[in-house]
């Protein structure tokens, strides 16, 4: 079946009342999810499983559902950290770095904005390419084995660590502590502990958003707490709800690069769209003509990690329907529904169950369409939030980051563990040290070094293996560029290297 064929049965179905009616519960599901600190896409997806099968649903619909509670997450992550400083969920922390910033100018409106509508762009944009790119690019992210995966964290992590902080130093600094963060817990190779110190509680390792929480809500709270709660409302009035003309200006070309960015990596094993969202903002940053506001409250800031994470869960369905791979955590609890519901992910499947296929494409469009009519009408809703007394403000948002951090596993121990880290992030910010590159590594540590101990093995041992892998060489080369280049266009223009990037950390 042609797309334009497939993509008629597929509106056709996704287009009756009840299959209406689960998308639309998906999307507010999945909005609530997003908006709520530390639960995340793959809790919420988790959740809503054994109720689909109880209910005894069609397979389509079910499905429907749960994939919308996955794209529907990216949309409201972005709320709390735009607000408050509090990623909704993994992916939503660059945009704490701007969005933040601009809700303390008093743009909090244009902020809200333009993540739902960068979000609908992209989402939009992603399917679209999950309908006429998902063979080749099924086939590109084939080759992606242990080395290529390895690289592309080393990558990620060289990135982000150069274009995150003021200093280069500090944030190389910061991205080791948090790869040895990410070695607590059982080793996913040989199953012995490392580094709990005979806690149990540590066997797990530290929860990436229990540490996201503290190093930017709770060590937001902390800096607060030193100046007077009777300072100035944040004002956000009425008419300045919208993007700019010039809001669309910067952004024009930013979407295209994110969306794009966010759909590869998220077609690759692993990555997610964590990953992305962090990429896309170092991307948006390097090519940027003034990348020392970047984290100081620029449009362009919000509108690439909104853009990434959305057009990534578009991305991870390309491997999951047509290989029954899943590119994330997410989407390995949706493959095993899909396994649950009786069908076999892969090549066939388009073929065998063209209704359930172009089913669950067609509702991802429509998906889209209801999350922006959904986010953007509480733009203004949200936006007056900042008109409340900080006075007032203060122990809710407390009380909103303590049940979101227990919500993550129900465990006494992780409050603590988040208020250990937002002191931590309280004197990182006393020193100018970022957080951002101890979130990333934190992310990336474990795939890295999984990838890198299984690529060795296969290799038995040798590290020139790397070089003979055509992808994984292209991308250790590009992540020895991202540290090295600046220093040299800086020894060359006669500047010292330790010349400060005027980031702001919200």
């Amino acid at each position: 079946m042609d797309p334009v064929a497939g993509l008629g049965l597929g509106f056709q179905l996704a287009l009756t009342p009840t299959n209406l009616l689960f998308a639309l519960v998906g999307c507010l599901v999945g909005t609530a999810i997003g908006v709520l600190p530390g639960i995340g896409p793959v809790s919420g997806v988790a959740i809503l499983l054994p109720v689909i099968f109880a209910s005894r649903v069609d397979p389509t619909s079910g499905m429907i559902m749960l994939a919308a509670v996955y794209y529907g997450s990216q949309y409201g992550g972005s709320t709390t950290s735009i607000l408050i400083n509090t990623p909704g969920e993994s992916s939503s922390v660059m945009t704490c770095l701007d969005g933040y910033a601009m809700a303390k100018k008093g743009r909090a409106g244009p902020a809200l904005a333009m993540a739902a509508i960068a979000s609908f762009v992209a989402g939009t944009l992603a399917v679209l390419g999950l309908m006429l790119l998902a063979p080749p690019l099924t086939e590109f992210a084939l080759g992606f084995g242990p080395h290529e995966n390895a690289a592309l964290m080393v990558l990620g992590l060289t990135t982000l660590t150069r274009l995150a902080g003021k200093s280069v130093l500090k944030a190389l600094l910061m991205a080791a502590f948090g790869l040895l963060l990410g070695t607590v817990g059982i080793d996913s190779m040989s199953g012995t502990p490392r580094f709990t110190f005979g806690s149990g509680a540590l066997l797990n390792g530290f929860d990436f958003a229990v540490v996201a929480i503290g190093l930017f809500a709770f060590a937001e709270l902390l800096s607060n707490a030193e100046e007077s709660l009777d300072r100035p409302v944040i004002r956000t009035k009425l008419r300045d709800l919208w993007p700019t003309a010039a809001d669309w200006l910067a952004v024009r070309w930013t979407l295209l690069r994110a969306t794009v960015i966010g759909f590869l990596i998220g077609t690759l094993p692993g990555a997610g769209a964590t990953v992305a969202s962090f990429m896309a903002y170092a991307i948006e940053k390097r090519v940027s003509k003034h990348p020392e506001l970047f984290g100081t409250g620029v449009i362009e800031g919000v509108a690439a990690p909104e853009a990434a994470n959305n057009s990534a869960t578009g991305g991870a369905m390309v491997p999951l329907l047509t290989l029954g791979l899943p590119s994330s955590a997410t989407a390995a609890i949706l493959l095993g529904a899909i396994n649950i519901f009786g069908y076999r992910p892969g090549p066939l499947l388009a073929i065998e169950h063209p209704d359930f296929f172009w089913g669950v494409v067609a509702s991802m469009y429509i998906g889209n369409v209801m999350l922006l009519i959904l986010n953007l009408p509480l733009v203004g809703v949200w936006a007056s939030i900042l008109r409340i007394p900080y006075g007032i403000l203060l122990p809710f948002i407390v009380l909103f980051t303590l049940i979101g951090t227990y919500a993550i596993n129900n465990d006494i121990f992780d409050i603590w563990v988040m208020v250990a880290f937002g002191v931590l992030g309280w004197i990182m910010r006393k020193f100018d040290y970022p957080a951002a590159p101890v979130v990333l590594a934190l992310v990336l540590g474990p795939q890295l070094e999984t990838n890198f101990r299984r690529a060795l093995t296969i290799s038995q041992g040798d590290y020139t293996s790397f070089l003979v892998h055509p992808i994984a060489a292209t991308l250790l080369v590009l992540a020895v560029l991202s540290l090295v280049w600046p220093i040299l266009v800086r020894l060359v223009r006669g500047r010292p290297t330790e010349v400060p990037i005027a980031v702001e950390e919200a």
